[in-house]
């Protein structure tokens, strides 16, 4: 199963220029539609003299994923769905890349413009760099005190982290796994308890 994502690093801004024109890519993170659209609102009234704001984005996870690309008025599918290439095969979520024209007097053709938008948008995602992202499943677990030391021997081989611990004559965790892990690590505590822990799964967070 998948249990990780990449998002940008950092927002970025990226100029270029071909035959006049200015090209600035811009980079975002964009958790939703609406944030999305309230960033691509806010370059609109600061470049408001550019001739085109061309944009796409990538917000949700997994199955809940959307996107949506606009070419501004330039010719159909020479900017909008360039860009969004260009996040897609990063394998980016929660990305937006706007890319604002000031156009310099020279028409660049329809093939001119898919590499001018491409590589503005290349550019400003290199400048941004690449985070990955891990789904981590959460754990309750209740185990003896004694237990306490070889779980956590444990827990490092399969690189789960605590996130919380109660000490009284039991132990109990909150303990952080990677998704694709927890079928192990279930497994590990039985064992190791022989079959007394307690474990309940308490929800899945993003690190």
């Amino acid at each position: 199963m998948d249990d990780f994502f990449l998002t940008i690093e950092r927002p970025a801004r990226h100029e270029i220029k071909v035959k006049g024109s200015r090209f600035i890519g811009e980079s975002f993170p964009a958790e939703t539609a609406e944030a999305a659209a309230g960033l691509l609102e806010t370059v609109r009234r600061r470049e408001h003299a550019a001739t085109h704001h061309c944009f796409a984005w990538q917000a949700g996870l997994f199955g809940l994923r959307q996107f949506k690309y606009s070419d501004d008025g330039e010719p159909a599918g020479t900017a909008g769905k360039p860009i969004y290439d260009v996040i897609s095969g990063r394998g980016l979520d929660n990305t937006l890349v706007v890319v604002t024209r000031y156009f310099g007097g020279t028409k660049l053709g329809t093939g001119g413009l898919v590499r001018a938008y491409s590589q503005a948008a290349q550019a400003v995602l290199d400048d941004s760099g690449a985070r990955r992202h891990y789904v981590l499943s959460r754990l309750a677990v209740t185990i003896d005190f004694s237990l306490y030391d070889p779980l956590m021997k444990l827990m490092h081989q399969l690189g789960a982290v605590q996130d919380d611990a109660v000490f009284t004559d039991q132990v109990r965790l909150v303990i952080a796994v990677r998704s694709s892990r927890q079928e192990e690590l279930v497994q590990t505590i039985v064992e190791l308890s022989k079959g007394q822990a307690q474990i309940e799964q308490i929800g899945t967070v993003y690190r």
